[in-house]
């Protein structure tokens, strides 16, 4: 009897030691998951910010080129602006002069299709 007694007290210390292993793997486990999901997110948040500034990177070089763009085109409408103010001073008086001698040099004629009668 005492022999048996021994015996479940053994399974029972096994059964302890088992149950101890169990909880400890499972504990290792658990961290083993946290660790992986700790690194996997650590490694997705270094891939955003990687694409994150690949995409800057390529938004500025097409905004700056349209940047550049618009710069450009608005230094030819300043250039153009400027041309035309030059030709407008440099022509108004001759315009205006010859408007002026248009409407004072009246020359009355008639109408071709004009029938004179007697």
């Amino acid at each position: 009897m005492a022999s048996q007694s021994q015996g479940i007290q053994q399974l029972l210390q096994a059964e302890k030691r088992a149950k101890d292993k169990l909880e400890e793997a499972k504990k290792r486990k658990n961290k083993r998951l946290r660790q992986a999901k700790e690194e996997a997110i650590a490694e997705i948040d270094q891939y955003k910010l990687k694409r994150e500034n690949d995409f800057r990177r390529i938004q500025t070089t097409i905004m700056g080129s349209q940047g550049n763009l618009a710069t450009n085109i608005n230094e030819q409408s300043g250039q153009k602006m400027q041309a035309y103010n030059a030709n407008y001073q440099k022509y108004k008086e001759n315009v205006l002069q010859e408007l002026l001698k248009m409407i004072y040099d009246v020359n009355p004629e008639l109408h071709v299709n004009y029938k004179y009668k007697v």
